[in-house]
């Protein structure tokens, strides 16, 4: 039977907390955040974890209330101006076991009302990493081209291309004409799907996730092996 994990009581948390994000009412709420969102995310992730391992052993489902694949839901304020103190989202990410240590390819989970999504791939990674990968794109057309640009992928997920997220030229030492200079372009190497709050709550939500995922192998299999990691 499938299992349901996250019920509509997260999302209407997150609206209140919204609504009231200050310590006093935080304080007065932790237990209903606990049974709403953390303990249903933590059980989220232990049975995800299964799913994940036959995507792939090298990412981890790691279900510690702290340190693990759950992100915090303290904001850091300390360089912001704005200073609400809590996440009005729920954020969930399978690290590739390699992450603790350098910038690696993830799997994530974004909960928030009306604008949920699941996400693969690297954000805003160091300037070496992100130079491997631009080689790697440049090098490896037709590689890239069946990994991002064939109905599997592309029906599913969303390469982000933001001009604002965008160098504004192709780098020196990569082709300007390459077919795909675009990709060559990119400061973070993600692709992305749109979720419904439905699809969230939905039983055998993790069934679906992981058949995305799945359908994103290529590209992060592409990833992994341009920076020499194990997929």
């Amino acid at each position: 039977m499938a299992t349901k994990h996250f019920t509509p009581g997260l999302f209407a948390f997150l609206r209140e907390l919204e609504a009231n994000n200050e310590k006093t009412w935080w304080d007065a709420n932790k237990d209903r955040y606990q049974r709403a969102v953390r303990d249903p995310a933590l059980d989220f992730i232990t049975d995800f974890g299964v799913r994940l391992h036959k995507l792939s052993p090298h990412f981890v489902a790691d279900a510690r209330t702290s340190g693990g694949s759950l992100m915090r839901p303290y904001r850091d304020t300390r360089f912001s101006n704005d200073k609400t103190p809590y996440k009005t989202n729920v954020g969930i990410q399978f690290r590739h076991e390699a992450g603790k240590d350098i910038h690696a390819p993830g799997y994530y989970l974004h909960l928030e009302p009306g604008a949920c999504f699941a996400g693969v791939g690297l954000w805003h990674p160091e300037t070496d990493v992100a130079r491997t990968l631009r080689q790697a794109i440049n090098d490896d057309t037709d590689r890239w081209a069946a990994a991002t640009k064939v109905d599997e992928f592309t029906k599913t997920w969303s390469i982000d291309q933001d001009e604002d997220e965008m160098l504004k030229r192709v780098p020196p030492g990569l082709d300007p004409d390459h077919p795909h200079a675009n990709d060559l372009r990119m400061k973070s190497f993600i692709a992305g799907a749109n979720l419904t709050q439905k699809q969230v709550t939905s039983a055998g939500f993790d069934e679906e996730l992981a058949a995305m995922f799945a359908r994103a192998s290529r590209f992060t299999g592409f990833l992994c092996d341009a920076l020499s990691l194990p997929f």
